[in-house]
């Protein structure tokens, strides 16, 4: 299959995205396999896409799709088990449902489903491609000719060397007791955890619990959001168009960077999204 640039949705304002109109594509060819894609939103600042692999499927990399990138990215389990692969140092790693991983620029990457169940990976990437960090850049990075997958210079050495392991790792495994947590809400009400944050991209997960709102705020960056459970509102009082919006499990959400925007659950069980902010978390004064 020829090469073809992945589509780009992009928006001007505060803009829900129902899982129904998500832009769909295949990235992939022989050499690669194929990875279902699903765009959600990729601005100047961000990209948020949805991929997803078979029961024991698989992508790796060819000439046409080197998967060696100029950003950073955080991959959030949403379904199965991933197995995520550096094929030029040997690494892997394995993430569950709930869990992320997390990688910066110019690490090689490869993914594996690793059980019965469909995986489905939530994928946060900043720079975004439209800054040329994607397939451009890729080509410019010396290319990997054999992929390997055992760190054999550990065998005979474990676990006395894991520390030292850990220290060069070009990836990294976010389990629950590696977030960084923050209360927000007049009654801390809203808990957000935080995957990474870096000088290009913050991921985390928040939580609203029933019946309560967080507080207003403004991102110095552009966020986009993903529901994975309840219903969340958003409101957003100074867009041109709608100001209040119902999101379900599935659906996504666009806010511009320095945007005033609110959460809300009105409902009677946690409202549950994760969210990625580029390039910066906090809004700069």
């Amino acid at each position: 299959m020829s090469y073809k640039k992945s589509p780009r949705p992009t928006f001007t304002e505060a803009t829900e995205i129902p899982y129904q109109s998500v832009t769909r594509f295949l990235w992939g060819d022989e050499a690669t396999g194929f990875v279902d894609d699903y765009i959600y939103a990729s601005t100047d600042k961000i990209h948020q896409l949805v991929f997803g692999l078979p029961p024991h499927g698989a992508f790796r990399h060819s000439k046409d799709r080197p998967t060696v990138f100029g950003a950073d990215e955080v991959l959030y389990v949403l379904s199965g088990t991933y197995g995520s692969a550096n094929p030029e140092t040997g690494e892997v790693h394995v993430a569950k449902k709930g869990e992320a991983i997390f990688f910066r620029k110019d690490t090689w990457h490869h993914g594996f489903s690793l059980s019965d169940e469909p995986l489905q990976v939530l994928e946060y990437f900043a720079p975004p491609p439209s800054t040329g960090t994607s397939n451009p850049y890729a080509k410019s990075r010396p290319y990997v000719e054999n992929s390997i997958y055992q760190r054999k210079e550990l065998i005979g050495d474990w676990p006395m060397a894991s520390a030292r392991a850990q220290e060069k790792a070009t990836m990294r495994v976010i389990r629950e007791a590696d977030l960084l947590w923050e209360l927000d809400g007049a009654d801390q009400g809203v808990l957000t955890g935080l995957f990474a944050s870096t000088d290009q991209l913050t991921v985390g997960r928040t939580t609203v619990m029933s019946g309560r709102p967080s507080l207003p705020q403004k991102h110095g960056g552009d966020e986009c959001l993903y529901v994975t459970s309840g219903v969340l509102r958003v409101h957003v009082p100074e867009n041109e168009g709608r100001t209040w919006f119902e999101l379900h499990p599935g659906d996504g959400f666009f806010t511009p960077a320095g945007t005033a925007h609110q959460y809300w659950n009105m409902g009677g069980e946690p409202a549950v999204f994760v969210f990625g902010v580029a390039p910066h978390y906090l809004q700069r004064q």
